[in-house]
């Protein structure tokens, strides 16, 4: 099997979704895939987030597919079940680290000091979440974070958007960025696949 680290490098971005109604989450799945981006990340922000999941995975089990906004080892258990293939938190809990470790699932947590770098090294982790990028400093704060831990890599999240992402990826261990600003609620709600099928391809081509 491929890295996941390998496959996210390669995607470059990572759509972040909150799904309301689960029933909408396997025509989105395939507006991303058909407009090359075979990739989600389904937030816990929403009741709907582990059947969404699970539609998602029935219909297209090659999709890279992750689950979002974990906070407690319950919600670890519902993403295994539905069939994330990692789970991202927004902080770095232990518990829910090593409930993940236990599943044999990959364990994305948030970290935006280097306190926080420390215990995930601690727990094992060398792949973490910088979040909230923009709001935690930016490009200047993950470059100092990244500066003194040789073997650590990061997924900046949080205020990520056309304008910057390349500016994120551009530097060296970022792994890949993770963004809603090609999936908006609203247009999930309103079921507009063609305006979300356009701003995918345009993130996609930026990226590139």
């Amino acid at each position: 099997m491929i890295n996941l680290i390998t496959q996210l490098n390669a995607i470059k971005i990572i759509p972040v979704i909150q799904i309301d109604d689960a029933k909408l989450a396997v025509p989105l799945a395939d507006t991303l895939i058909k407009n090359g981006l075979p990739a989600a990340e389904i937030t816990f922000r929403t009741t709907a987030a582990s059947e969404a999941i699970a539609r998602i995975k029935g219909a297209y089990p090659a999709l890279l597919l992750g689950a979002g906004t974990v906070l407690t080892t319950q919600q670890v258990d519902q993403a295994y079940l539905a069939g994330a293939s990692f789970v991202v938190s927004p902080g770095l809990n232990p518990r829910t680290v090593k409930h993940c470790q236990d599943k044999g699932i990959t364990s994305i947590p948030g970290i935006n000091n280097p306190s926080h770098i420390e215990q995930g090294l601690e727990l094992g982790l060398d792949f973490l979440k910088f979040f909230p990028a923009e709001a935690s400093g930016g490009v200047a704060m993950l470059k100092s974070v990244l500066a003194p831990y040789a073997d650590l890599k990061l997924m900046p999240t949080g205020g990520i958007n056309a304008s910057n992402v390349n500016s994120y990826l551009n530097i060296d261990r970022v792994v890949c960025c993770a963004g809603t600003w090609m999936v908006p609620t609203k247009l999930i709600n309103e079921e507009n696949w063609n305006e979300i099928g356009r701003l995918v391809r345009q993130a996609v081509e930026l990226v590139k």
